[in-house]
């Protein structure tokens, strides 16, 4: 079965922090698709750490359920985090990510260029709210990416500037502490400069929603995430969605 080495795959990697999963990012024209990562988590001072870890994604394209039929993105991040109070925090990023391109018409091949690649600046504030022993986290992210060709010539899509709004609830099941459901929404906002038409116009483009499950065993420093998230693209009557699984293992301060 396709889907096994990708499971295998996922239980080697390091995540993100406990109640804070790295959600799939967008992989364009899909019906499905899956999202792995391998990262380290490492503590640097008291109110510092530190987040790299690198991630996969698959697709199944437009007409297919297989969500491991087609490679889609590999991506690369450094995040540094500092927490400011038991309710403020905010971090900033570097991110490579290398994306395959494929037709939007029929039998959706590999565009010509096959490959896109885009580096990423990126730098966010969360505020967390304590309701009793849930906890809910808002964000907002602001993201300037520039785009290359395999031979890092100028694509169509040069640069753009995203912004994402997100709101996060975490809650608690049982009393151990060990295991919780986490749910989350996300807006997506940008202006992009075209290679022939300039810059475009800020507005909405997209929303994401999660939903996680969470297990963090006392016994280990490790926690276990199986998500799924669901990719609404456009606006109106015209909108596209797409089906994402991801599953995630988190070890901390492994150093």
């Amino acid at each position: 079965m396709k889907v096994l080495p990708h499971i295998f795959f996922a239980l080697l990697f390091c995540f993100l922090p406990a109640y804070a999963q790295l959600s799939p990012p967008g992989l364009g024209n899909t019906r499905d698709a899956f999202w792995s990562a391998i990262g380290v988590r490492q503590k640097i001072s008291e109110k510092t750490t530190s987040m790299t870890y690198f991630g996969e994604g698959r697709i199944s394209g437009p007409e297919s359920n297989d969500l491991m039929k087609e490679q889609s993105i590999l991506v690369l991040n450094e995040e540094i985090y500092h927490k400011l109070s038991p309710k403020w925090q905010y971090s900033y990023a570097l991110s490579y990510r290398r994306q395959d391109i494929y037709s939007t018409n029929k039998p959706y091949e590999l565009h010509d260029p096959a490959i896109q690649q885009e580096f990423r600046i990126y730098g966010r504030m969360s505020n967390t709210i304590a309701l009793g022993r849930a906890r809910w986290k808002n964000t907002v992210r602001q993201e300037a990416r520039k785009f290359f060709t395999p031979h890092f010539d100028n694509p169509e899509d040069i640069f753009q500037f995203r912004t994402r709004l997100k709101t996060q609830f975490t809650v608690p099941l049982g009393m151990s502490n060990e295991n919780h459901l986490i749910g989350s929404a996300e807006a997506l906002l940008s202006i992009s400069d075209e290679r022939h038409e300039g810059w475009g116009n800020y507005g909405y483009k997209e929303s994401r929603f999660c939903f996680y499950y969470s297990y963090a065993p006392k016994s280990a420093p490790v926690t276990f995430d199986v998500g799924y998230m669901n990719n609404l693209i456009g606006r109106g009557h015209n909108v596209t969605d797409a089906h994402y699984l991801a599953f995630d293992i988190i070890l901390e301060k492994p150093f």
